[in-house]
């Protein structure tokens, strides 16, 4: 985990739960699975998934291993699991540039789609809901992202950092 390899100990103190894929006994690959709340450091936000559900996140395959196929594999293990333990429903976030088709081909739909810009402090933010999206999915990801308000529009905050 690199620089954040210090939080494992707290994060799994919390209830957190890290998913890791090996390949020839060495670790290419890593996930956690939270049921309580998260920081989403990229967007200032924090997300708290209902009951029943929960949200992967700080997923990452080392750039040594990647477009092999682990973090799709890894993925895969995340929701199979989540399923034998009766979730009913993950949260994951992508960022384009290679992760989208492995979170829609293991199953999950976009949802929302986020744009944060940081200048001197201040993140605004855009939200838009996917094309198409099923409005109960909408509408439990709203308050469950904005904490009953709901963050879909322009959002102007000042930069929070958090290590988590």
């Amino acid at each position: 985990m690199g620089a954040d390899g210090d939080l494992v100990d707290l994060r799994l103190g919390r209830g957190c739960r890290a998913f890791v894929g090996c390949a020839g006994g060495e670790v290419v690959a890593f996930g956690w699975l939270s049921t309580g709340a998260e920081w989403i450091g990229e967007l200032g936000l924090e997300i708290r998934p209902p009951a029943g559900e929960a949200y992967l996140w700080n997923c990452f395959t080392l750039p040594a291993h990647r477009h092999r196929g682990y973090f799709r594999a890894l993925l895969g293990q995340v929701v199979a699991v989540a399923r034998d333990e009766g979730l009913s429903r993950l949260w994951i976030g992508a960022v384009d540039g290679g992760a989208e088709s492995a979170v829609t081909g293991t199953g999950f739909a976009p949802v929302l789609y986020f744009r944060a810009v940081t200048l001197g402090g201040v993140r605004w933010i855009t939200v838009r809901r996917s094309e198409g999206v099923d409005p109960t999915l909408l509408s439990t990801a709203m308050p469950a992202l904005g904490g009953g308000r709901g963050p879909l529009g322009l959002s102007f905050r000042r930069v929070h950092q958090r290590r988590h």
